[in-house]
Formats: C-alpha cells, sequence, structure tokens
C-alpha cells in the first residue's frame, strides 16, 4: 500500500496588514470606544482603548466563521470583527489589542459532525496560523513588553497549544503576564494546579500572581452541566487528560481566585450575540451587518462560584433572566452548551482589574 501522504500546511504573511483583526495604530474594531448601560439607570460607562497601555493581550477568537468551507479564508467578516469587539474591545484600555485572522475550523464544519457528510477541516492549518501570527508579533511588536493570552472556545485550543509547544520552557514565558484560556475543557489532575495541559504554568490563585492561567466554561446556577454536556467535564474534547477519574475541567473564578463565591462583573452585549442572533428580547437579529453599534450593559451577577458536581467542573453563574447566553438553534436552547456565548462576557470587569493589577507586578519584577 502506498504510504499516506501528508498534508501541507502553507504559511501566512502575518507582515500583510489585513491578515490582522486588530493591530495598534489603526482604525479597526478594537480602536472604536464602547459604551456600557447600567442596569437600572445612571451614567454610562465608556470602555476606551489606551494606545499607551503598558502590556499587549494577543487574542484568539472562538469558531465563528460563517464560511462554507470546513477551513475558514482570511476574509474579516461580520463574524469575526463582532467576536473581537465583545470579547476583546473592552480590554483595550489596559493592553493593546492584536488579534490575527486564522483558517479555523469553521461553524459549518462543527455542524456537518451531526451529518451524514462529515467535512474534513484540518485543525494543523489553524494552529500553524496561530503560531506565524504569534512570532510574527514577536518579531516586530513585542520588544521585550509583557502579553496576555485571551483566548476563547477554538481560540483558547490554540492558544493551549501554542503554551505547550511554544511557551513554556522558554525565554518567552517570561514576559506571559497571564493566559485566559476561556469556554474549553482545559484539564488539570485532581487537587492540583498545575500539570495536565500544562507542565509548570499553573492555575491564577491571586490577583498579584503571574505567568498564570484563568480558566472556566460557565453555566446558569438553575441549569447545571447535563451528563451529555460538551463543557464542564473531562473527555475526548478536553486538552491534557482524558481520564475524569485523574483529573478534571479547570475552573478559576475571576470573583474569587483563591476560592469560593463572588460578584462578577458582567459587560453584556445588548443587540446581538456573538453569532449575530438576538441577545435580549426584542433585539433584532442581525448576523450580516457590521458590528459597528453593539449596545453593551454592565450587570454585577451577584453569586458566581466554582462547583463540582456530578462529574462536571465548571463556573455556575446567576445569569440574568431577560438575557440569552446559550446557543438556540430553531427557538430552542441547547443546554449542553451552557453559557458558552458569554463566557468572556460574564465576567470581562473582573478580568479587566486583574489584569491591571498583574500588569503592575509583572512590571515591578522587570
Amino acid at each position: 500500500a502506498p504510504a499516506p501522504v501528508a498534508r501541507v500546511v502553507s504559511g501566512t504573511d502575518y507582515a500583510v496588514d489585513s491578515h490582522w483583526l486588530c493591530r495598534p495604530g489603526r482604525d479597526d474594531i478594537c480602536a472604536q470606544p464602547l459604551t456600557a448601560e447600567p442596569q437600572g439607570g445612571g451614567a454610562a460607562q465608556l470602555l476606551r482603548p489606551d494606545p499607551a497601555a503598558p502590556i499587549d493581550c494577543f487574542y484568539v477568537y472562538p469558531t465563528i466563521s460563517f464560511d462554507a468551507t470546513a477551513n475558514s479564508d482570511l476574509v474579516a467578516g461580520a463574524e469575526e470583527r463582532r467576536a473581537a469587539q465583545q470579547q476583546l474591545a473592552p480590554f483595550g484600555g489596559t493592553c493593546r489589542t492584536f488579534a490575527p485572522m486564522y483558517r479555523q475550523v469553521t461553524l459549518a464544519a462543527v455542524r456537518s459532525r451531526f451529518t451524514g457528510t462529515p467535512m474534513q477541516p484540518d485543525a494543523a492549518m489553524a494552529y500553524a496560523d496561530v503560531k506565524d501570527a504569534w512570532n510574527d508579533y514577536l518579531a516586530r511588536d513585542n520588544k521585550g513588553r509583557g502579553v496576555v493570552l485571551i483566548g476563547h472556545s477554538q481560540g483558547a485550543r490554540m492558544l493551549a497549544e501554542l503554551v505547550a509547544r511554544e511557551i513554556e520552557g522558554k525565554p518567552v514565558q517570561r514576559q506571559i503576564v497571564s493566559a485566559l484560556l476561556l469556554g474549553m475543557n482545559l484539564a488539570v489532575p485532581k487537587g492540583r494546579d498545575a500539570g495536565g495541559a500544562f507542565k509548570s504554568m499553573p492555575l491564577c490563585r491571586s490577583a498579584t500572581q503571574i505567568g498564570c492561567v484563568v480558566a472556566y466554561t460557565s453555566f446558569r446556577a438553575d441549569s447545571p452541566p447535563p451528563a451529555d454536556s460538551l463543557f464542564g467535564r473531562i473527555g475526548a474534547t478536553s486538552i491534557g487528560g482524558t481520564d475524569p477519574a485523574a483529573f478534571t475541567v479547570a475552573c478559576t473564578n475571576p470573583a474569587a481566585l483563591a476560592g469560593g463565591s463572588g460578584k462578577l462583573l458582567a459587560v453584556l452585549p445588548l443587540g446581538e450575540n456573538l453569532l449575530g442572533q438576538a441577545a435580549s428580547a426584542g433585539a433584532p437579529t442581525t448576523a450580516a451587518k457590521q458590528p459597528t453599534a453593539t449596545r453593551f450593559t454592565a450587570r454585577t451577577l451577584p453569586v458566581a462560584e466554582c462547583v463540582e458536581s456530578g462529574g462536571a467542573s465548571y463556573l455556575s453563574v446567576n445569569f440574568p433572566s431577560d438575557l440569552q447566553g446559550e446557543l438556540s438553534v430553531n427557538g430552542q436552547v441547547l443546554r449542553t452548551w451552557g453559557l458558552h456565548l458569554v463566557d468572556v462576557n460574564v465576567a470581562t470587569g473582573n478580568l479587566v482589574q486583574l489584569l491591571k493589577q498583574q500588569a503592575r507586578v509583572h512590571a515591578g519584577s522587570r
């Protein structure tokens, strides 16, 4: 029999400006100030980017591409811009924002898994793009600055692989302020904060700790992960360990890193969610619209805590009943996904505060 043919991954040139969703010094989606309206009225919060921010954020967006192919192209659509606006732009006052396009596994490829004719996406190509973008950022832009890795869902998986292959144990690890790897099953050995996905990078347990990881998957407090949940359970899709007897899904509560419960400071989209669907009652569905006028609400979610129950480990959130955080298909809420669409948004305020404190500690450690 002939030998199998290896797939060839062609490189992407990240010196090409259009291969970036966000970069400092441009009038892109991350450069636009955002307004978050507090619940019950009052003065709105203005989230304004700071071009002189002391650290950088390197962001990889989740599975979001509407392209019909198994892997996306490198042309930014409304959906990629929406993801950057909802998940990355609110951090712009704390860090300079870098967000590469990459040839990700598309929504069409994910849906095809549940049909009789699954597509054959190339995950290696997606990762190769992220790695190339990271190396381009280090060569052209980093100049020894501290950097936060921010990823959600597929983007978090890409960054977890990047940490394991390209960062841990290498000089650049000293420049990692923290890694926010949200909305995916990051495995850690039971009772430990390190091991599993990473050899040495631990979970963050205080705001003065740097070089650490914040990771969680979120669910409503009154709708915990079902037995067939896609998130919060160790299994075939978890990163760093697949044995539920030995590993658990990492959960670090941004409102109480050391443990226990706390208040989440959420910055939630009002008009359209991550997929361009209605995020609240009466909001229009505008998936094709350029996301330049997305409204946000600033909410304090009173009780959030990491819960281990029924073989699941997850961030339990008292989420507002008037907002839709779950994925909905044909009007049916998919409880197996939890609050996946707002994993980042439920704790944006807490995460911004954390990065500000970590940036000060990182500056003092140089």
